[in-house]
C-alpha cells in the first residue's frame, strides 16, 4: 500500500508542477497577484510529495520488499542495512528520483526564504524551476518508473553493484546531484532575468548564494568519489579523467567561473551578458553529465544504465532547454547594459581572465570527453582520448589559474596601478619560491612537477593570507587582527577557498612527483624493499563477510622502530557474481602506505601491490578546505539582508 501511495504521489506531484509552471508565469506577465502567489505554495507542495515518493521507495528497500521490481534489481535479504538504503539511489531510476526531489527541494527554498525578491521575478523563478521538474518528472514516470511492479516476485533480490556497496559511495550521489541539480536554480534565476530583461547588482546578489550552494556540494561530491576511486578501485589513483568524472567536474568549473563573475555583476554592474550566459552553460553541462551517465553513449565504471533510448529522452530535455534559454539569451543580450567600465589593469579585467581560464578548460575537458564518440560517429574510428591528453592540454590553464588569482583578489574595483598593489604580494612570492627551493634541494630529479606545485601551492595559500592582511589596512598587528576580524564572512570564504585550491594543487603535484609503485608476487614470509620500507608478507587467509567472500592478506611495512599492519582484501559477490578489491591504507599526514593483494599465482604465490604515496591525503584535505571556505561564504548576511534593504530602497523610491 505505501509503494502504491508513492506512485500516487509522484503522479500528483507532476500535475503541482504543471500549475507551479503555468500559473506564475502568466501571472508575472499579467500583472496578476493570486496567480503569482500560487508558485509559493505550489513548490512546497510539490517538495512535500515527492519527499513522501522517495520516503516509500525507501521503504520498500529497508524491508527488502521484492514485489518492487527496482528493488529486486538492486537488493538482496543479506546486505547490510546502510547499503539496503543507499541502493534506492545506486540505480538509474531511484537516482532520478532523488534528482526529482531535489528540483522540488530547491524550488521550495526559494519559496521559504526568498521574500526578498521581487514578486515578479520570484514568480518567474518558480516557474522555470517548475518547468525543469516537469520534464524530468515526466521523463521518470513515463521511461523510468521506480515502482512498477513484479507479477511473480522472487524469494531473493539480484543484489547491488558491489563497487557501490561502499560507506564513500553511500553519500558520495546525493552531494553530487544537489551540485548538478542546484545549478538549475542559477538557470531559472537566468532565464527569469531574461524573461524580465532585467540584470543588475541585486540580481547577481542573489544568484550567488544558489550557485554557491551547488558548487560547494559539488565540491564534497567529487571529492567523495575521488576519495572512493582511491581506496576502492585498487589502481591507486584519485582520477583518471574518465567520463563520467568529466561530467561532474564540466559543471563545477562553470560555476566556478559563475561564482566570480556574479561578483562582478553585483560590484560594478558589469559582464551581465556573460553572467547570464555561464549560468545557462553550468546547467547545461549537469544536463549533458546526466545524459552521459545515463545513455551508455560512452563506457564507464561510474555509469548507472546502458539505455539509447532513454539517453534520446534526456538529450531532448537537453536541446529543449538548452536552445530555448539560448535563443531567449540571443533576443535578450542587448538588453543587459554593462553600466561600470573598467581599465585593463583591475579586479574586474582580472576576473575576466579567471573566467576566460574556466571556460576554455571547461572547453578542454568537454573536447576530451566526447571526441571518442564524435570520432566514431563522423570518420567510423574508434579512439581512446585518456589522461595524458588531459594533462598537457588541461594543466597550463591551472597553472596561469593559480598565478592570477592571489593577484586578483589584491587589485582594487575600476583601476589599478600593478606595481603598488603588488607590493604586499612580494612577501608571498618570496615565500613561494622559498619553499620552492626547499623542494627542489630534497627533489630526486626525476620531474620539476613537485616543485612547481609547491611553488603554486604555497602562492595560493600566502597571497590568500596577504588578501586578509592588505583589507584590514593600516594600523597595529592588534588593530588589523581586530579589523580582520570584522571583515565579511564572504572575503573570509574566498580566501579560505583559495587557500583550500592551493593545497590541493600542492598534494596532487607531490603524489604524482613522488610516488613509489612495487609490483611482484610473493610467498606467505616474503620480505622486500619499497622505498624506505620494509614489506613482508604475513598471511593470507579466507574471510566470510556478510555478502561477500574475501581473500585477505596481512602485509607488515616496516620503517625504522615503526611498523604498520596492513589487511588489503579481494571480494567476490555471490549473488552479483562479481569480485571486487579493497585495498587497505595506512593513512599519514605526509604520507599513505597503500597494500593491494591480487589472485594466486600457479606456483602458489601471490600477486602484491605496494605504493607509497606522499602528501596524498592533502589532496581531500584541500577540497575540504574549499567546501569550508564556501561554507562560510554562504553564511554572510549580506545574501540575505542587502537584497531586501536594495528592495525596499526601490520600493520608497517609486513611492
Amino acid at each position: 500500500m505505501i509503494v502504491e501511495l508513492g506512485h500516487f504521489t509522484l503522479l500528483l506531484a507532476l500535475l503541482v508542477a504543471g500549475l507551479q509552471m503555468v500559473l506564475p508565469l502568466v501571472g508575472a506577465q499579467r500583472g496578476w497577484t493570486a496567480w503569482m502567489a500560487v508558485g509559493g505554495p505550489a513548490a512546497i507542495a510539490q517538495c512535500l510529495l515527492l519527499t513522501f515518493s522517495f520516503c516509500a521507495l525507501t521503504y520498500a528497500f529497508v524491508t527488502s520488499d521484492f514485489s518492487v521490481r527496482l528493488v529486486a534489481l538492486n537488493s538482496h535479504t543479506l546486505k547490510p542495512m546502510l547499503y539496503k538504503v543507499t541502493g534506492v539511489w545506486g540505480n538509474h531510476e531511484g537516482s532520478m528520483l532523488l534528482w526529482c526531489l531535489i528540483i522540488a527541494l530547491f524550488g521550495a527554498l526559494v519559496a521559504l526564504f526568498g521574500g526578498n525578491l521581487p514578486d515578479k521575478l520570484k514568480a518567474r523563478v518558480l516557474a522555470v524551476q517548475a518547468s525543469i521538474g516537469v520534464a524530468f518528472l515526466s521523463f521518470l514516470i513515463f521511461t523510468s518508473n521506480p515502482f512498477l511492479r513484479l507479477v511473480s516476485p522472487p524469494m531473493n533480490g539480484q543484489d547491488l553493484n558491489p563497487l557501490l556497496q561502499d560507506p564513500g559511495l553511500a553519500f558520495h550521489p546525493p552531494f553530487l546531484y544537489v551540485g548538478y541539480v542546484g545549478l538549475s536554480m542559477s538557470f531559472s534565476f537566468a532565464v527569469a532575468a531574461l524573461i524580465e530583461g532585467r540584470v543588475d547588482a541585486a540580481w547577481g546578489r542573489w544568484v550567488r548564494p544558489w550557485t554557491l550552494l551547488a558548487w560547494l556540494n559539488l565540491t564534497i561530491g567529487i571529492a567523495l568519489g575521488s576519495w572512493w576511486a582511491y581506496y576502492e578501485l585498487g589502481w591507486g589513483g584519485f582520477w583518471f579523467w574518465d567520463p563520467v568524472e568529466n561530467a561532474s567536474f564540466m559543471p563545477w568549473l562553470i560555476s566556478a567561473a559563475l561564482l566570480h563573475s556574479a561578483i562582478v555583476v553585483e560590484k560594478r554592474e558589469a559582464l551581465k551578458s556573460w553572467t547570464i550566459l555561464l549560468a545557462i552553460l553550468a546547467f547545461g553541462f549537469s544536463l549533458i553529465g546526466a545524459f552521459i551517465v545515463r545513455s551508455g553513449v560512452l563506457t564507464s565504471v561510474h555509469a548507472f544504465a546502458n539505455d539509447p533510448e532513454r539517453g534520446v529522452y534526456l538529450l531532448a530535455i537537453t536541446g529543449v532547454f538548452m536552445g530555448g534559454a539560448l535563443t531567449l539569451y540571443a533576443v535578450r543580450a542587448a538588453e543587459m547594459q554593462a553600466k561600470g567600465v573598467f581599465s585593463t589593469v583591475s579586479r574586474e579585467s582580472a576576473l575576466v581572465m579567471n573566467n576566460v581560464l574556466l571556460a576554455v578548460s571547461t572547453f578542454v575537458v568537454f573536447i576530451g570527453t566526447i571526441w571518442p564518440l564524435v570520432a566514431e560517429m563522423a570518420f567510423d574510428r574508434k579512439v581512446s582520448v585518456g589522461p595524458p591528453f588531459f594533462d598537457a592540454a588541461f594543466t597550463p590553464f591551472m597553472v596561469l589559474l593559480a598565478l592570477i588569482l592571489p593577484i586578483g583578489s589584491i587589485l582594487p574595483w575600476k583601476r589599478a596601478k600593478l606595481g603598488k598593489s603588488l607590493r604586499p604580494l612580494w612577501l608571498a612570492l618570496l615565500a613561494a619560491f622559498a619553499i620552492f627551493a626547499l623542494i627542489w634541494t630534497v627533489q630526486t630529479g626525476r620531474t620539476l612537477l613537485a616543485p612547481i606545485g609547491a611553488l603554486l601551492g604555497s602562492w595560493l595559500v600566502v597571497g590568500a593570507v596577504a588578501d586578509i592582511w592588505v583589507r584590514t589596512g593600516r594600523g597595529g598587528v592588534a588593530d588589523k587582527i581586530g579589523r580582520a576580524w570584522r571583515l565579511p564572512r564572504a572575503d573570509w570564504g574566498r580566501v579560505v577557498a583559495h587557500m583550500g585550491f592551493g593545497v590541493t594543487i600542492f598534494g596532487i603535484a607531490a603524489l604524482l612527483a613522488w610516488e613509489i609503485e612495487d609490483v611482484r608476487t610473493a610467498n606467505i614470509g616474503d620480505s622486500f624493499e619499497v622505498g624506505e620500507y620494509q614489506v613482508t608478507l604475513l598471511d593470507v587467509r579466507e574471510v566470510q563477510g556478510p555478502n561477500y567472500l574475501s581473500t585477505m592478506a596481512e602485509i607488515q611495512l616496516t620503517k625504522g622502530g615503526t611498523t604498520a599492519i596492513l589487511t588489503p582484501e579481494s571480494r567476490f559477490y555471490p549473488v552479483a557474481g562479481m569480485p571486487t578489491t579493497e585495498a587497505a591504507i595506512d593513512n599519514g599526514v605526509f604520507r599513505d602506505l597503500y597494500a593491494v593483494i591480487g589472485d594466486e599465482q600457479a606456483d602458489g604465490s601471490w600477486a602484491v601491490r605496494t605504493f607509497i604515496k606522499p602528501f596524498a591525503n592533502w589532496i581531500w584535505a584541500g577540497a575540504i578546505i574549499m567546501s569550508l571556505g564556501g561554507l562560510l561564504s554562504l553564511t554572510d548576511r549580506r545574501f540575505r539582508v542587502a537584497p531586501g534593504a536594495a528592495k525596499a530602497r526601490a520600493t520608497v523610491a517609486a513611492e
